[in-house]
């Protein structure tokens, strides 16, 4: 399919940062960089990152800056998608005018001058400032030239509908796999159709689960996320398993990964009439997963109807996130 973006193709497929330096380990630069180079490579230019993912001396903005002087050339094929708003220190959400203002310069500073921030998005909605003064927050950074566009993230769908309406929102990032359809179900998707807005699904591997590679809560290392999150907990890790066991299932009928079948999954959804253009934005630190996960499978009308009776019978047990940030999901509905 492919989708333009400020002139620029990306591909059906993007890539996430986060894993590169959000992590309790750092990882070695060149490895890094040799990921990046690989999504590049792959057609996987739809680069999606944090102001937040790491420390200020090792983020998304930092990471690329120093990327981009290994790789001048490569600043041309991103497209950057850039997620911010939040206090550095505690992450809670900051949508006034004055931290629209601090974010964005901030990002520009780090990234260095280098390649260009296509689009910004606050990472989750204030619940103490209006959608619209966000937006027109936003709005004023992009006629300033600082970004691209507008982009937004884990906001409900009457929160879409009222951000559109003050400015052009360029796309929406929802978490969004089969472990993960609330999007289907919460009016999102039907919202991102009706104005024309791409979705952005990240974590379409359900945090890795639909690897089959974590089979236990024991195989996350110690410092991963994973570890507080109420899904891969060790009293229901075992019965939300047995998803990732039917998945591989069909991946072994058709030839490849259960994670490629996953991302195929949302690419099938994004090709149904009614749908949003479905983008999922998989993470990796290293280059052999992102070319794993760049490939593009062929699911049939038979195998959707197989996903689908598999999402029913096996959706998984928890909330996506604890409840003290499950509380910075924005559901609001007016």
């Amino acid at each position: 399919m492919g989708h333009t973006i400020h002139g620029k193709k990306v591909g059906n497929i993007g890539f996430g940062l986060m894993g590169l330096t959000w992590r309790p380990d750092r990882l070695p630069e060149e490895q890094s960089f040799a990921t990046i180079k690989i999504a590049l490579e792959s057609g996987c230019n739809y680069i999606n990152g944090g102001e937040f993912y790491g420390p200020q001396d090792n983020n998304s903005l930092t990471l690329l800056n120093k990327y981009y002087e290994r790789y001048p050339e490569d600043q041309d094929r991103i497209v950057l998608n850039i997620k911010g708003c939040a206090d550095l220190t505690t992450l809670i959400p900051d949508g006034s005018p004055a931290g629209v203002k601090r974010s964005v310069e901030n990002s520009v500073r780090l990234i260095g001058g280098k390649g260009r921030i296509d689009q910004f998005e606050p990472a989750r909605k204030d619940p103490n400032t209006e959608i619209e003064v966000t937006v027109a927050a936003l709005q004023e950074q992009v006629e300033a030239g600082n970004i691209g566009g507008i982009t937004l993230s884990e906001v409900s769908a009457a929160t879409i509908r009222r951000a559109a309406g003050v400015a052009k929102i360029e796309a929406v990032e929802v978490e969004m796999s089969l472990w993960a359809t609330d999007p289907l179900e919460n009016g999102i998707a039907q919202a991102c159709a009706e104005l024309d807005i791409p979705i952005l699904a990240y974590s379409p591997l359900g945090r890795g689960i639909l690897t089959g590679q974590i089979k236990s809560f024991d195989d996350l290392p110690e410092g991963d996320f994973r570890r507080h999150l109420p899904r891969f907990q060790p009293d229901v890790f075992e019965g939300n398993f047995r998803m990732v066991k039917e998945v591989e299932k069909l991946a072994a009928k058709k030839g490849c990964t259960p994670g490629q079948v996953a991302i195929g999954w949302l690419l099938a959804l994004s090709r149904r009439p009614g749908m949003p253009r479905i983008i999922p934005i998989p993470g990796a630190s290293k280059p052999e997963r992102v070319r794993e996960n760049s490939v593009e499978i062929e699911l049939s009308d038979e195998d959707m109807v197989e996903l689908e009776r598999i999402v029913k019978e096996f959706s998984p047990v928890g909330t996506r996130y604890p409840e003290h940030l499950m509380k910075h999901i924005d559901t609001s509905t007016a």
